[in-house]
């Protein structure tokens, strides 16, 4: 009995240590004679209590193998001593959607890139002109949906207002006011926006555009990151706070990540735009 409780008490480490050292302190107390006869008993009785604990060392051993499943499931370390969270996605669907989570952070990026193409770009191209808005009595509209935004040669951009003749004036001074060094002139329903050299100076106009249309991506990312956070908390009733403390690990590690491709992007257009 004491030996059994003993054994139960024990972990699997020492519910082996205590199985193997038991006969062998009953053996060292024999004569010399009689310990090589006793041993072969020794033995065959050693066998019995393997069937009698296998059991509860199996039960042991079940725990734990379980429990290192579950931890590989939701996470694995990478090299370098930086541990990184890599949750298997279908195991917390119920609790948030990380595919979606993902699609939004690219989005973001997608329209990074995008803004960069339009706004932050040394050739000439009527895009330019997109992120425009124009104030007018009726409310504010983006430029190229009140005139006809075309490219007349690599140093003139033309606007036609003649479907919104009234928004002429309106329109100018939105593109005059729009930070791109543009004087916009008009000559009847149509405005007529000479391009200026590319100077160093306008280079690195360029650049800060380019810092401040990044800055603007990560307040987005920061707000998906928020409503993503907000959502895995709700599940708390429900789940363990490790997993949830799992999840918003793995949550901020794709904003790190994404992050850091909104870095190399920004990196890239500097470099592009100043050499």
């Amino acid at each position: 009995t004491v030996f059994a409780n003993h054994l139960v008490c024990n972990s699997l480490g020492s519910c082996e240590e205590f199985i193997m050292a038991g006969p062998l302190r009953w053996l060292r107390q024999l004569p010399p004679l009689l310990r090589y006869s006793a041993l072969g008993i020794a033995r065959s009785s050693l066998q019995a209590p393997q069937n009698l604990w296998g059991p509860v060392l199996n039960d042991c051993s079940q725990s734990r193998a379980w429990q290192m499943l579950q931890a590989r499931h939701l996470a694995a370390k990478k090299a370098k001593g930086q541990a990184r969270v890599n949750i298997n996605a279908a195991l917390v669907e119920d609790i948030i959607s990380l595919e979606e989570v993902n699609k939004e952070m690219q989005a973001v990026v997608e329209a990074l890139k995008e803004d960069f193409g339009k706004n932050v770009n040394i050739r000439t191209s009527p895009g330019a002109l997109d992120h425009i808005t124009v104030a007018t009595k009726d409310g504010k509209f983006p430029l190229n949906q009140l005139g006809q935004v075309s490219l007349k040669s690599p140093q003139l951009i033309l606007v036609n207002m003649s479907s919104f003749p009234d928004s002429t004036a309106a329109a100018i001074k939105a593109i005059r006011e729009s930070g791109m060094d543009l004087n916009p002139e008009a000559d009847g329903p149509i405005i007529r926006v000479p391009i200026p050299k590319v100077t160093r100076e306008h280079r690195e106009k360029l650049t800060v555009l380019a810092k401040q249309l990044t800055n603007k991506a990560k307040e987005s990312l920061r707000r998906v990151r928020v409503k993503a956070i907000n959502q895995t908390k709700k599940a708390k009733s429900t789940v363990s706070e490790d997993t949830i403390k799992l999840i918003e690990k793995q949550i901020q590690q794709m904003t790190d990540d994404t992050s850091a491709e909104m870095d190399k992007l920004l990196m890239a257009k500097t470099k592009e735009l100043l050499g």
